[in-house]
């Protein structure tokens, strides 16, 4: 299983719902939701990655399901995973798709991303 086909679906639901414009991207080994040319969030097997940036990282990293991302083996500032008990009700979910897009404004686009 490269990512969860199901958690993929609820984020599409939930950005759709709320009429977020948004690509995705298969990076990693899982999948990535770009908004306004930025990752937001992704999917990687069955967790959620969360870019909710340095501001919310202390709080959500005391949230059910919530630990440091340290996909490069060292934690990243402002990036969590959330595993699947933190995600599991539908409004657990969309609290931190919000809490994404929320921080998405201001957060910086790759260097690959500018250059578009």
């Amino acid at each position: 299983m490269a990512y969860d086909e199901i958690l993929a679906e609820r984020i599409r639901d939930i950005l759709d719902r709320e009429c977020v414009p948004y690509e995705e991207k298969r990076m990693m080994g899982g999948l990535c939701f770009m908004v306004r040319g930025k990752m937001c969030m992704g999917v990687e097997k069955d967790k959620l990655m969360a870019r909710i940036g340095p501001e919310a990282y202390p709080e959500a990293l005391e949230r059910k399901g919530c630990r440091e991302m340290d996909f490069t083996g060292k934690p990243m500032k402002g990036y969590v995973y959330v595993l699947p008990p933190g995600f599991a009700e539908d409004k657990d979910l969309a609290d931190w798709v919000q809490l994404c897009l929320d921080f998405n404004p201001r957060a910086v686009a790759s260097a690959k991303a500018k250059k578009k």
